[in-house]
């Protein structure tokens, strides 16, 4: 049995026991019930992920995937392809934005090179999995062989497995890769039915004229693949990217370990798709972290039935709304772990309340 075999067989529902443990401490605690609105839900829905009704989410990391794009050859990029190599030094740099949020939020980066098209230097912080460099041009042929999408996915299991054995609480979905919205808006519209216009967005910044461009490459590479969203697999390897497969491994990763998984923006929404279309348990693993900017991302957040936390017009990727999303889940069970109980604190229910008057009206 392959590792992705294995993943896949390994996923199974949520933690019922614990979801319920969580619901039923919800109500005790000194408000209104659902008063914590949002915050509620993501308690019980961390305690079914991780079968725990309080977990700690102390050991955080974002996974930044990198890898280029042969498509970028089609001028759909307001930048040229070597500036993925040149973010990915920065990112081990820390000088990025996804470093500075990071930081701020306690979380490791973590750069895995998956697919970048240039020979990267080694460096203690960089995860060197390159299944190829970079993929090929879709509206020419398959971006990869369906050899290479599986093996891209088995890298994001890789990473999070070795991860989990230092230690791992919480996850999230970072990318860096030039032309990889184009890749993500070909996913999207494969897997939702939407029409390329509808799901292409300007990606980098690019002009009027080269994001026509940009929805004519995506129509261009449906239209000659005709791929079928129930081979997941192949979507791949004829649309996307080795970054997107390699979120989708790290999605897949979490879930068999029970790991909640906070995904970021259009290029992880893709990248999800895949993953969901592969194995549907995997969706109640996921958690939305924020709408991006880019018009594919609410066609793939709703295409997975997600609802995001956030929405701050960000289409930067790299895993920034991800872990801004951080507080809010470490919010959610501080709340209920450290709320005091009606009981605890001495305060009447409103159900008290009301069997105390009525008794009072009858005496």
């Amino acid at each position: 049995m392959s590792r992705l075999d294995a993943a896949l067989a390994s996923i199974g529902g949520l933690d019922q026991d614990a979801m319920a443990a969580a619901r039923a401490r919800q109500d005790r605690l000194t408000k209104p019930r659902g008063a914590l609105g949002r915050l509620e839900e993501l308690s019980v829905q961390l305690a079914g992920i991780t079968g725990r009704v309080t977990p700690s989410l102390e050991r955080k990391a974002v996974v930044v995937m990198a890898a280029d794009h042969g498509v970028a050859q089609q001028g759909i990029s307001a930048y040229p392809q070597e500036v993925t190599a040149q973010m990915v030094a920065n990112f081990l740099g820390g000088g990025a934005a996804i470093n500075v949020l990071a930081r701020q939020a306690g979380a490791r980066v973590v750069v895995v090179d998956a697919g970048v098209a240039a020979d990267l230097p080694s460096h203690p912080l960089l995860v060197s999995r390159k299944v190829a460099r970079g993929t090929a041009d879709f509206t020419l042929g398959p971006a990869m062989s369906r050899q290479e999408a599986h093996q891209s996915i088995q890298v994001g299991l890789e990473v999070v497995e070795d991860l989990i054995s230092q230690g791992l609480d919480l996850m999230a979905t970072g990318d860096m890769g030039i032309g990889n919205t184009t890749a993500s808006s070909a996913l999207v519209a494969a897997f939702t039915g939407q029409p390329p216009a509808a799901v292409t967005g300007r990606g980098t910044g690019i002009g009027q004229a080269a994001w026509e461009r940009k929805v004519e490459v995506v129509s261009h590479g449906l239209a000659r693949h005709k791929v079928d969203p129930g081979d997941p697999i192949d979507v791949l390897a004829r649309l996307g990217g080795l970054e997107i497969g390699g979120l989708a491994g790290v999605m897949l990763g979490a879930a068999a370990h029970r790991v909640p998984v906070v995904i970021d923006g259009f290029i992880s929404g893709a990248a999800a798709l895949v993953v969901v279309a592969l194995c549907p348990r995997v969706k109640e693993y996921l958690i939305a972290s924020h709408r991006s900017a880019e018009p594919g991302h609410a066609a793939a957040l709703q295409g997975l039935g997600l609802k995001p936390l956030l929405d701050l017009d960000l289409r930067l990727g790299e895993g920034t709304g991800a872990v801004l999303a951080f507080p809010l889940l470490e919010a959610a069970v501080r709340l209920l772990a450290e709320m005091a109980t009606f009981a605890d604190a001495g305060v009447s229910t409103a159900l008290d309340d009301a069997l105390s008057l009525s008794k009072g009206e009858e005496g």
